[in-house]
């Protein structure tokens, strides 16, 4: 690791026709953009040339919401790569791919293979390599393994490297954005730019336990009662909260009002690459003013809405929006980070919000190291504990409103072949019946039908996850029908919204 932060080095001190690529598919890719951005404007603060840039499979609107099926397509992820470093002579690529899976992050690695001259290849994942994927990528002579494989070979040289560490196991099973992602953030920030504290951060965050749990209760209540979460951010913070909230649509199945996350000035702050993209959809429309027209006025004691900011931030400002959001509803709570007197808590809490105000209070150090860009490293701990904060109240309250069963994200989106793949095996292990049976279950619910046809038999992975796209509670639905013998039909006219899984298979039915 500390070669790959050399070559950095490099590229900083001698930024002409150079480049650093960070990409990935979903969080890796969102990651990828949000450490791209962090690291541009503190090298835009010090008057030096910037040289991060990202690629999220899927394009920016991937950023805001889940784009699946581009994570399939290798070549997607070559042309991406070839558009993005064009005239450049100097590139360190970071692919990123947690399990170590992505046909889109393969291409683009196959592709710095192919052009050693100018790429130098990094890979991060969380896979030994013989655990690396290993099926036939439809069009390509290679596998992700066989990839990986040739970079394993090569980083013994110094020619490419493969970053891959044990770092034990998700806490909700197969879903990769929580120690996954933190570990992804953490190694850019100590590897790539600067040390950061990670355990004291950690520590910090968690000093606050009581609050942390009421916050997930409050979500939780909003949610069962069908109501919604909205985070009002401000600054770099307001970017986690857009993405704790896209990550909710493929991992739990939710509605993508059911979180939602605004950031003070939309895409001016976001500056991303492709800009505004709210005429896609009111899914994309981010910006408060976009909040206080099409959420506000709806607004009940239903929902919940936490503000995020920091003592950098225009407190008249939060405390005008909390304002506004207080008079439609109570269940209103903050995030706020800060290194300063009480004086500045003061001005918030005299609103009265409501029952709960949560502040994680950190300490500034700032540091300057020798031939290393530097900016202080609270702001980075700051952005850690807002991540852990964030992705407890969302798993929490998804948790609560039934979407995990046995500790497995049960009402995963089937949109690409990785997750169709994933949500085979899940049916395998939670219903003990044999793969043939299970795959031939999520082809019914997939399809909604109870007996399959010839036609949907002879499809590939990639038709039927098109299929998959516009189904809802595909596993769910799966999991029921095997546990209960109960035909789609008879299982779908059960409510799983209100019923366990353990309620529903407990019953006897078949």
């Amino acid at each position: 690791m500390t070669e790959v932060a050399k070559r950095v080095e490099l590229i900083l001190k001698d930024p002409q026709d150079s480049l650093v690529v960070l990409s990935g598919c979903g969080t890796s890719g969102r990651l990828a953009f949000f450490i791209a951005s962090r690291f541009n404007e503190a090298l835009k603060q010090l008057n030096r040339t910037l040289v991060y840039s990202y690629i999220i499979a899927g394009g920016d609107r991937a950023l805001l919401s889940s784009q699946e099926a581009p994570e399939d397509d290798p070549e997607l992820g070559m042309l991406s790569l070839q558009k993005v470093c064009e005239g450049k002579k100097r590139v360190l690529f970071i692919g990123v791919s947690c399990g170590l899976s992505a046909p889109f992050v393969a291409g683009q690695l196959d592709f710095c293979l192919q052009h050693p001259e100018v790429y130098t290849p990094v890979l991060l994942g969380f896979n030994p390599t013989h655990q690396a994927r290993d099926e036939p990528i439809p069009g390509c002579t290679f596998t992700f393994r066989s990839v990986a494989q040739r970079l394993q070979e090569l980083a013994q040289r110094r020619k490419a490297f493969l970053i891959n560490p044990a770092v034990g196991p998700e806490a909700i099973s197969g879903s990769s954005r929580m120690k996954g992602g933190d570990f992804f953030y953490f190694w850019l920030h100590t590897e790539l730019f600067l040390p950061m504290e990670y355990e004291r951060a950690v520590e910090m965050t968690y000093q606050h336990r009581e609050g942390i749990a009421a916050l997930v209760e409050a979500a939780g209540r909003s949610l069962q009662n069908e109501g919604g979460v909205c985070y009002l951010g401000w600054g770099p913070m307001a970017f986690l909260g857009l993405m704790d909230a896209s990550e909710c649509n493929p991992t739990f199945g939710a509605d993508y009002a059911d979180i939602r996350g605004f950031i003070r000035g939309g895409y001016k702050d976001l500056n991303n690459n492709e800009g505004p993209l709210s005429s896609l959809g009111p899914d994309f429309c981010i910006a408060h003013e976009d909040f206080l027209h099409q959420v506000l006025p709806s607004l009940t004691d239903r929902d919940t809405v936490l503000l995020i900011y920091t003592q950098s931030d225009d407190l008249h400002e939060v405390v005008n929006l909390g304002r506004k959001v207080r008079e439609k509803t109570s269940n209103i709570h903050a995030v706020h980070h800060r290194t300063d007197s009480v004086e500045a808590l003061q001005q918030v809490t005299f609103l009265s919000f409501g029952c709960f105000f949560f502040v994680l209070d950190h300490f500034l150090f700032p540091k300057l190291i020798l031939n290393k860009l530097c900016i202080f490293d609270t702001f980075w701990q700051w952005e850690l504990s807002t991540k852990l904060v964030l992705n407890a109240v969302s798993t929490g309250a998804h948790i609560l409103k039934g979407k995990i069963y046995r500790n497995h994200m049960i009402d995963l989106q089937v949109t690409n072949s990785k997750l169709y793949r994933r949500a085979a095996r899940l049916l395998q292990k939670l219903s003990g019946q044999a793969e043939t049976e299970c795959e031939g279950a999520l082809l019914k619910a997939i399809y909604r039908a109870d007996k399959l046809t010839e036609e949907i038999t002879s499809c590939d992975i990639t038709a039927h996850t098109q299929v998959a796209r516009s189904a809802k509670k595909v596993v769910p639905l799966a999991l029921v029908s095997l546990l209960t013998g109960c035909s789609l039909k008879q299982v779908e006219s059960l409510n799983l919204n209100l019923y366990s899984l353990d309620t529903i298979t407990g019953t006897g039915l078949a």
